[in-house]
């Protein structure tokens, strides 16, 4: 663990703070004294960043991540220090269907961002470029786990959007133009406050809690990995405090896994089973068969030995434990909702 201090009063600027994973960055840095601003270009009172009362403590930007001047006005104006970017088009399905909209978002959003930073980077410290681990594309299960060195070679629109910012990530690393930048590869991010419901996990709480019918995008063999968030924001915010401390960190790539992938069938079985929705399930199970997937990747896990390495950092929450507080989160939020 680093300094528990260097947060406090650290100015924070967080792309994406009303998706998942920034609405969990952003109540962790503000328990941590954090100055956080949010770039939001719409305002959701039923994400995460509204339900668990954490907008009200930030300081919110409303604009569009393509908007490069006003990027730089806030950097320039509010002093930004730190940046986690994870502003991005994240639904597979959609990117499939409109991929120049999700090129828009995940591409140009990303160039428009560090470009800003390139042109107003005194008080700049840190940079986190949230990649994932479609950007490697299919490498096949003989070669998995995915490794930092693999070449990145995806195919689908999604994955190619990611490759796209992690690259030009690295550009803006380079000495060419020298930015504190880390991207980050990390695999499958669940608990609460995930509110995509076309992802694994909360579509199969919905459905195991009464609120939708799940319906199975293959056979259910497909292999996954999946690290819970209070993990992965811990991940996110030691490397960010390593890179501000450290600039030869500079143009690292980082995976993270849990080194426990599983099939897709069984997490769902684990998310009925925890709900004791047994029966349900074998409804569903008879729907995996002859399913097949399209426009997805079959198998494809991290582990997490270069953060170990260089962070001491391994996940502390395996699935079977962070399934039930995640289920618990759940069933509130739609208790809540009903009211």
């Amino acid at each position: 663990m680093k300094d528990s201090f260097f947060w406090q009063g650290k100015k924070v600027l967080i792309t994406g703070i009303n998706g998942f994973i920034g609405g969990n960055i952003a109540k962790d840095l503000l328990h941590r004294g954090a100055d956080v601003f949010g770039l939001i270009r719409n305002i959701n009172e039923e994400s995460f960043l509204y339900f668990e009362q954490i907008a009200s403590r930030t300081k919110l930007v409303r604009g569009d991540l393509v908007d490069k001047e006003l990027l730089r006005r806030v950097i320039v104006e509010e002093r930004i220090q730190c940046v986690f970017h994870l502003a991005a088009q994240v639904e597979v399905g959609v990117a499939r269907a409109y991929p120049f909209l999700t090129w828009e978002t995940n591409v140009r959003g990303t160039y428009c961002l560090l470009e800003a930073l390139r042109e107003s980077r005194e008080t700049v410290e840190a940079v986190i470029i949230a990649s994932s681990d479609k950007a490697y594309g299919e490498y096949g299960e003989e070669k998995m786990p995915y490794r930092e060195d693999y070449p990145l070679i995806p195919v689908y629109p999604y994955d190619v959007s990611k490759a796209c910012a992690d690259l030009i990530a690295r550009c803006y690393a380079s000495p060419l133009y020298a930015l504190p930048i880390v991207v980050t590869r990390f695999c499958n991010i669940y608990g609460p406050g995930q509110l995509n419901f076309s992802a694994l996990i909360p579509d199969s709480i919905r459905c195991a809690l009464g609120h939708g019918d799940f319906v199975p995008r293959g056979d259910g063999t497909q292999l996954r990995d999946y690290i819970y968030v209070e993990d992965a924001v811990q991940l996110y915010t030691v490397i960010a405090e390593s890179l501000a401390r450290n600039g030869d960190l500079a143009g690292e790539v980082f995976n993270a896994g849990s080194n426990d992938p599983r099939r897709v069938r069984e997490i769902v079985q684990k998310v009925f089973e925890i709900a004791d929705q047994h029966e349900k399930y074998a409804d569903i199970e008879r729907l995996w068969a002859g399913k097949k997937t399209t426009g997805e990747i079959d198998c494809q896990y991290m582990n997490f030995d270069k953060v170990n390495k260089f962070f001491g950092w391994k996940p502390h929450t395996d699935f079977d434990t962070g399934i039930g507080p995640t289920l618990t989160w759940y069933r509130e939020y739609f208790s809540a909702r009903k009211k």
